[in-house]
């Protein structure tokens, strides 16, 4: 056993004494049983009893107990579980008020046995939790206790950012003991893994590319944030626009498809270990756009809009990147007749494809002459075209009939006249006027 006897008797305010226990180093509960007493004549206390635990030779934080008066002698007890590799070792201490009186700590005994009536803590077990998770566990006291004892959990947070709160729960009560009791336990060996949910390092590697797929490789072997993975997921996004699809994923390489020609997406992979909330935000995204696909049809209802003597103005329905499954197109007008007994091929571009009632006029044709004419849709993938339209130009003046094939017979009574055609007619000549 141990004595401690303090005069506060000439003490200023603050002075503290100090009686230190050996280490307890045992993998087992022990049970420091000790009487103590806090007195004065005048009433005002004469100082603070504080007692400490202090864990593995750390800092010894806040008093575990304290009193300022008895009166008279009273009895103690504290129930400590350590558990190895883990010690402790209880401190005593007295600070004085600047009151004279006495404070005495006597019969200190540390008992290899569970207390006779302070409940002491069981060994918890470990569990895991995901950041922004709860977890919950059970802290077991065996033993009886009544409302006014206190349960001392001594909790060590790894992780500063973590918050711990709980409730008492009791599942019987004693009579009032004038016996105060006390339980502290070691939660050193008990280890509450903060798990943060895996995120990829590096974006996924894209592997081969077409106009509705895209194959990649996920790249996602290197993390920050905890193992072990147990799940994988593609999530994928059109650059502009708010559309997004996530998909699970078995494999190191994986195929999106179902996708829009000459499309920019954001492709991304979520990883997800074990437990509520496991799945760690998305991992760099790998930015990548589709290829062109073949038009899906030539132009459609081209038609005539005027016809004159030298030109003609056609117009077709319009489309847009549905029927071009590209961003990035032209559209030519391709168009043949004949003149001076040969035929003659020309192509133009048009630039009315965005217009709502898009239009095109081909100019220096022949008149009344006959004109095949069709569109041509291209993009860097493929070509599609029109039906052919054959219009017909109109009449227009002929040329003048050939002075040197004009000859004249006379008569007696008449002249006789005959002629060439002109060189182009333009048409059916329908009178020749002398």
């Amino acid at each position: 056993g141990s004595f401690m006897l303090v005069n506060t008797s000439g003490r200023f305010a603050g002075q503290k004494a100090h009686l230190l226990m050996p280490h307890l180093k045992e993998n087992d509960t022990h049970c420091i049983d000790f009487h103590y007493y806090v007195s004065s004549k005048s009433g005002a206390s004469p100082g603070t009893l504080n007692v400490y635990v202090k864990v593995n030779d750390g800092p010894v934080g806040n008093p575990v107990w304290n009193t300022s008066i008895t009166a008279t002698w009273s009895r103690a007890e504290l129930a400590i579980s350590t558990f190895w590799p883990n010690f402790y070792q209880v401190i005593f201490e007295v600070v004085t008020s600047g009151h004279s009186g006495y404070v005495a700590i006597d019969e200190v005994k540390v008992l290899g046995h569970p207390c006779t009536k302070t409940p002491h803590f069981l060994r918890l077990q470990s569990v895991e939790v995901n950041a922004g998770q709860f977890a919950t566990f059970q802290c077991t006291a065996n033993g009886g206790t009544d409302s006014s004892d206190r349960l001392w959990l001594q909790v060590i947070p790894f992780f500063p950012n973590a918050l711990i709160s709980g409730e008492r729960r009791e599942s019987e009560r004693n009579e009032k003991s004038e016996k105060f009791g006390l339980s502290i336990s070691s939660l050193l060996d008990f280890i509450l893994p903060l798990n943060s949910p895996p995120v990829p390092i590096a974006p996924p590697q894209l592997s081969s590319v077409g106009a509705t797929y895209l194959w990649i490789q996920l790249n996602a072997n290197s993390i920050n944030g905890d193992g072990p993975i147990i799940q994988r997921e593609v999530e994928y996004r059109t650059s502009s626009g708010s559309w997004y699809d996530i998909q699970p994923v078995d494999s190191t390489s994986y195929k999106i498809g179902h996708l829009d020609p000459d499309t920019e997406y954001e492709i991304s992979v979520l990883l997800t270990r074990p437990g509520e909330g496991g799945t760690g935000s998305p991992g760099p995204a790998l930015k990548t756009r589709t290829k062109c696909a073949d038009p899906m049809r030539g132009p459609r209802r081209l038609e005539v809009v005027e016809i004159k003597s030298r030109q003609i103005t056609i117009c077709w329905e319009p489309f847009g990147y549905n029927v071009t499954r590209c961003h990035r197109y032209n559209l030519t007008v391709h168009y043949r007749y004949q003149a001076g007994g040969q035929e003659q091929v020309r192509e133009e571009v048009s630039w009315d494809t965005e217009s709502s009632h898009p239009q095109h006029t081909i100019t220096n044709l022949s008149p009344y002459t006959n004109v095949s004419i069709k569109l041509v849709l291209m993009n860097p993938e493929g070509r599609k075209e029109s039906q052919e339209l054959v219009v017909q130009t109109d009449e227009d003046v002929p040329s003048a009939v050939p002075l040197e094939s004009i000859q004249g017979s006379t008569f007696e009574e008449k002249i006789f006249l005959q002629w060439r055609e002109p060189a182009q007619t333009y048409g059916v000549i329908t009178l020749y006027e002398v």
